[in-house]
Parts: structure tokens; C-alpha cells; sequence
């Protein structure tokens, strides 16, 4: 992974609202949410909400599929696992 991939992965959740719907995601493992129910839970208006998904998104830190007419939301650990693995393993190696 390039840094501006870990960069833009740790920017989207150093945001407070993007960071509430990844963990709100996370607890609801490979079940997921209904969008509208993000929302419910998190007091977030549609439109809000929708540009803080599409966000996640494009970090491919969230993932969406449309059931019927819904859209289904699940967090995507692999990609935030990376990044800390990748940080993790540069630890006191002397990389500037």
C-alpha cells in the first residue's frame, strides 16, 4: 500500500462523524446496516450522511451492496489493518 492510500485511509477516519459510522459498522460485522439505519442511529441527516459514506467508500474502508431497495453497509477491516500493520512494522526501524 502507497502512502497516499494510508493517507487518505487515516484522514477520512481522523473525521468524527466517519469514524462514529466505522465503528458503528465494525459492530455489526459481515451483517452490516441498512444506510437509513446509520443514520437513525447516528442522528445524521441523508445528505450528510451520504457524503460521509461516499468518503469511506473511496477509502474502500466501507463497503456497499444493494439488496432490493436498500443498500447494505459493512466496514472493510482489511484495508485499516493494512495500514496499522504497515505502521506497526515500521516501528523503531529508522525509516524517515
Amino acid at each position: 500500500m502507497n502512502d497516499e492510500k494510508m493517507i487518505q485511509i487515516l484522514s477520512e477516519l481522523g473525521n468524527k462523524t466517519r469514524f462514529d459510522i466505522y465503528r458503528l459498522l465494525i459492530s455489526y460485522g459481515d451483517e452490516g446496516l441498512i444506510v437509513g439505519e446509520i443514520g437513525k442511529r447516528l442522528d445524521i441527516p441523508p445528505s450528510t450522511l451520504n457524503f460521509h459514506l461516499r468518503g469511506l467508500v473511496d477509502a474502500s474502508l466501507v463497503n456497499q451492496v444493494k439488496q432490493s431497495r436498500s443498500i447494505i453497509c459493512t466496514a472493510k477491516l482489511e484495508q485499516l489493518t493494512e495500514v496499522l500493520s504497515k505502521l506497526q512494522s515500521e516501528c523503531c526501524s529508522g525509516i524517515s
